[in-house]
């Protein structure tokens, strides 16, 4: 499966990083496109057989089965009028990560007359693709089951990935990408008080970093609800359900679902 990413930025550099490291491409069946040459050449560092070119041959575009537009939004248009020419729709599928970019704005920018509709996906990734720990959310316009699967599988090459309707993507940002911040947040905020509690600070981070991957784990391996997990560690009138229960008193969850709810829009 031969692939094409246009832009090696932090979201299109990680991706090919990834798949490298994955089992699904191989590095020679990647060329990466980026106007910076520098980008580039730390592509080259990190495996010689990824191909790299400032500009996409006609042949690189064409033959690929897949090519993702890891770029800005305000870049999609004038990405699209450069490889339109070239595109086959017969055998290209088009994956776009760019945030905000919907379907119809895609279709207007890449549609060709005479020619099938484009095989269209977007797909939101978070900065975790960096490390292939991923929460990648994916819609599709026009795609077959296969190439569904096949897209889930190359996300999930880079994480966890899942099929979801265009008209969720919105939620899906605010949940798995800025999600990600609004966990580090809480990172922060606990190894502070970590530190009022009489930590040093790299200590108060090494705590709350593990009793978090614990968290995470625990959740993972038993399959169970926050809330049962919860539970086992909290026993009548001690020390949990006070420090719970004070943070709710100021609104924790209530702050949480609040702030999910607006980055959603």
């Amino acid at each position: 499966m031969k692939i094409v990413i246009i832009g090696a930025g932090n979201m299109g550099g990680a991706i090919a990083r990834g798949l490298v490291a994955g089992n699904l491409i191989k590095a020679k069946d990647i060329t990466v496109v980026d106007p910076v040459q520098a980008s580039l050449d730390n592509l080259k560092d990190f495996h010689a057989e990824i191909k790299t070119t400032v500009s996409p041959a006609a042949s690189d575009v064409k033959d690929a089965d897949l090519i993702l537009l890891a770029v800005k939004p305000w870049q999609i248009q004038k990405v699209a009028e450069n490889i339109k020419c070239h595109l086959d729709y017969d055998k290209n599928m088009i994956v776009s990560i760019a945030a905000g970019v919907s379907f119809d704005a895609l279709y207007g920018h890449l549609r060709k007359e005479s020619m099938r509709d484009p095989v269209m996906f977007r797909v939101m990734p978070n900065t975790a693709i960096a490390i292939r720990e991923s929460m990648t959310f994916v819609s599709s316009l026009n795609a077959s089951e296969k190439q569904e699967e096949t897209v889930l599988k190359i996300f999930n090459e880079l994480g966890k990935a899942v099929l979801i309707p265009e008209n969720q993507m919105g939620a899906a940002t605010a949940l798995g990408s800025c999600g990600t911040a609004f966990a580090m947040r809480y990172i922060r905020a606990a190894s502070e008080g970590g530190v009022e509690l009489g930590f040093y600070p790299d200590i108060a981070k090494e705590v709350v970093l593990q009793t978090v991957k614990g968290a995470v784990e625990l959740l993972l391996a038993n399959g169970t609800h926050p809330e049962t997990e919860i539970d086992r560690v909290t026993t009548p009138g001690g020390v949990t359900i006070k420090g719970l229960n004070e943070m709710e008193h100021a609104g924790f969850t209530s702050s949480v679902i609040k702030g999910l709810k607006k980055s959603a829009g």
